[in-house]
């Protein structure tokens, strides 16, 4: 390969080799680590300065054991390192591979030998290999793969100084041919390097292999591949298990060739005792429960001083900004638009970030993989298998990077089952809704001195969309008709002590994007909703003020109560209200006002957007004396009763629809990309809003 000012490097390996940790190290891009299988759904780039003048654009592939793909997200490497006219195509791969499980990363590397890729041997976690006892012969490995092997620990940079030196040289291509087609198809695969101009033998002998699986092949190329198999009666099952079984044995000569020391099996002993107690039958369930509560309850416990500053000050803010600036349309849309509806969402920040904080070391210790394998067993009776517990964990951050973590899933009936339910889980965008309700009706007291009701409340919450999601995936489960059988096959990551700074790293890129995406809706949604709401049609907001003297002549009302009066009738008669107006006898047996029916409308964009529309609409229909968001709810009067327009009743309502309801756009857009169609997410959002609606009503209905 020669030097270059731009070189493309891809980082290939199985799931959990590090290859996400080393990128971090290249490229210093805040990218998410996972200690998980499937992680890594898309590519990620980013890049890197290997010297003065080399930078490389780097590549972070999804895991794969080898070019044999099973699950959508393995297909993105087999396409990327087949085709040689992919623009991703790299000039080199660095194969990220766990020194503790050598064997099981080598058979990807013995392919893109044969491929004459130019490949880099990246031993990752030396340290946990040392730890074990094992020790290698790192030169005699690579004199025998004739390919430059560089020692890592990709938790600390250790050795990526050497590899970045490697790099920046010529890499290469091995002269080592692993695998030797039999004679009986070397006519063949001579006759397809010909038609398609290919020097590799192995290259066409993957075009053999996979001819219907590689989209980069026109129709006419498939069907002239597929006709030469046909007439040389090649099967590819026969020979990819004989390549199979000759590379393992290749691998383990070689392995016993190079390796000094075996590692002492009593290494992992501490390990598998605490797998007995976090595995356990029953005793797992208890500590994954345990740990899931203790999550809840710090969400509300630490994140309320900063919630509470964060709320007045934009309080604070709204009002010296009234009183600085002059009358006007455009300084009313800052101070009653913009400025509200920011503050509700940014209040939200301290949870947020708890909530990706205790995400982030789950995945980091380990501890999540063995989260899979516990509920592998439950899973199945539902439908669904161990590897659904990824994306429906995820989705209690976001629904989006959930439904697209369902491409680790092999069998297409569980996969599209847990696309189905993911959304039922209770993301970060519901948090806002949640917590500003749950702090609304729900005390500030302590169960046993300890236990905070609020955040018992919130943890019912989440077990509510879970128990949904897995109802639905159990009636899916006979709705849904395949033949194909789905299993779980997977390494358990050693346990580790989280890095601090990844998940440092992932706090801030999550909660970053968090703010910054829903900020982009939320600001949008605040400027329309603010005109909405600030103007209407005919002379009713002109008149509003002489109508409202005329209702009043007989009531003896300061001239702060007069202007609330005022703002509130306009407010009904703008086109916001009568939005709301037009909507109120849908959800009037909800419990819901026409306020709560604009709020509704807006947050199908986003669910967060909620908390911003209510803040919004009650600073332009109210007084200034409670400028809050939680002060707004609580001073809000429901006309007909003269009381709270917020009771128990009615927060419980807006709870229970908005565990179940989609509500979000971006989520339906995903789901038919993920599914090719408008069939499954019309279907999804006619289910959960159904759903929705009827838990709202048995609940406002029963406790009114």
């Amino acid at each position: 390969m020669a030097a270059a000012s731009t070189i493309k490097i891809a980082l290939a390996g199985k799931p959990n080799a590090g290859k996400s940790s080393l990128f971090n190290l290249l490229t210093g891009l805040n990218q998410k680590i996972g200690n998980f299988p499937g992680i890594t759904v898309d590519k990620r780039t980013g890049t890197s300065h290997l010297n003065a003048e080399i930078t490389a654009s780097i590549m972070d592939l999804p895991g794969i054991y080898s070019l044999y793909p099973r699950t959508l997200d393995e297909k993105i490497v087999t396409e990327i390192l087949m085709d040689r006219n992919n623009s991703q195509y790299p000039d080199c791969v660095v194969l990220v591979a766990d020194a503790t499980h050598l064997k099981n990363c080598l058979l990807l590397l013995t392919q893109l030998i044969d491929l004459q890729i130019p490949t880099v041997l990246a031993l990752n976690m030396m340290d946990l290999a040392a730890q074990s006892g094992q020790s290698i012969d790192v030169q005699a490995l690579s004199a025998a793969l004739d390919l430059p092997v560089v020692m890592l620990n990709a938790r600390t940079g250790q050795g990526v100084a050497e590899l970045k030196t490697i790099l920046a040289g010529t890499i290469k291509k091995s002269s080592r041919t692993i695998f030797e087609p039999g004679a009986e198809i070397k006519p063949l695969l001579a006759e397809v390097q010909q038609q398609f101009n290919i020097e590799q033998p192995y290259r066409a002998y993957q075009l053999l292999q996979q001819t219907n699986n590689l989209t980069f092949l026109s129709a006419e190329a498939k069907n002239s591949i597929n006709t030469l198999a046909k007439t040389a009666n090649f099967f590819q099952h026969k020979y990819q298990g004989a390549e199979t079984v000759m590379r393992y044995g290749f691998i383990q000569d070689l392995l016993n060739k190079i390796t000094l020391k075996l590692s002492d099996p009593e290494w992992k002993k501490f390990s598998y005792r605490i797998d007995k107690v976090l595995t356990h039958k029953v005793g797992g369930y208890l500590i994954f429960f345990a740990v899931l509560f203790l999550i809840f309850q710090a969400i509300f416990a630490w994140a309320q001083v900063p919630m509470d500053f964060i709320d007045s000050t934009f309080a604070q803010l709204s009002n010296r900004l009234a009183a600085f600036f002059p009358e006007g349309p455009f300084f009313d849309l800052i101070t009653q638009g913009i400025v509200p509806g920011i503050g509700g969402i940014v209040i939200f920040i301290p949870q947020i970030a708890i909530l990706f904080a205790c995400i982030s070391i789950l995945e980091e210790s380990g501890y999540m993989a063995r989260v899979v394998f516990l509920m592998d067993k439950l899973m199945r009776k539902f439908g669904l298998n161990g590897k659904s517990v990824v994306p429906l964990i995820s989705g209690m951050a976001c629904a989006i990077p959930a439904i697209m973590a369902t491409r680790t899933i092999e069998n297409w009936k569980d996969r599209l089952i847990t696309i189905f339910v993911t959304p039922l889980m209770s993301c970060s965008a519901r948090l806002p809704v949640f917590t500003i309700l749950v702090a609304l009706i729900i005390p500030d007291n302590k169960l046993f001195g300890f236990f905070n009701y609020q955040g018992l409340v919130l943890m019912a919450l989440y077990l509510a969309g879970f128990l949904a999601a897995l109802f639905s995936a159990f009636v899916l489960k006979f709705i849904i008709q395949t033949t194909e059988r789905s299993y779980l096959i997977m390494e358990m990551p050693t346990y580790r002590k989280p890095k601090w700074s990844n998940v440092g790293y992932t706090i801030i890129e999550k909660t970053k994007s968090f703010v910054f995406e829903a900020g982009k809706v939320i600001l949008a949604i605040s400027i329309v909703l603010w005109v909405l709401a600030s103007y209407g049609p005919g002379e009713a907001m002109n008149n509003a003020h002489e109508v409202v003297q005329q209702q009043t002549a007989n009531e003896t009302l300061s001239a702060e109560e007069l202007e609330a009066r005022i703002a509130a009738y306009q407010l009904e008669h703008s086109y916001a209200g009568i939005i709301g107006k037009t909507l109120e006898p849908l959800i009037k047996p909800l419990g819901y006002d026409w306020k709560i029916g604009i709020a509704l409308v807006t947050s199908f964009a986003a669910r967060e957007v909620f908390v911003s529309t209510v803040a919004t609409i009650y600073s332009l229909g109210g007084t200034e004396d409670e400028q809050t968001i939680k002060g707004r709810l609580k001073s809000e009067i429901n006309p007909a009763t003269g009381g709270p327009r917020y009771t128990t009743a009615v927060g419980l309502s807006l709870l229970a629809f908005y565990t179940f309801a989609m509500q979000c756009m971006s989520t339906l857009a995903v789901v038919k990309r993920e599914t090719k169609g408008w069939k499954w997410p019309l279907i999804q959002l006619v289910y959960m809003t159904v759903l929705a609606y009827v838990s709202a009503f048995i609940i406002y209905q029963s406790l009114s």
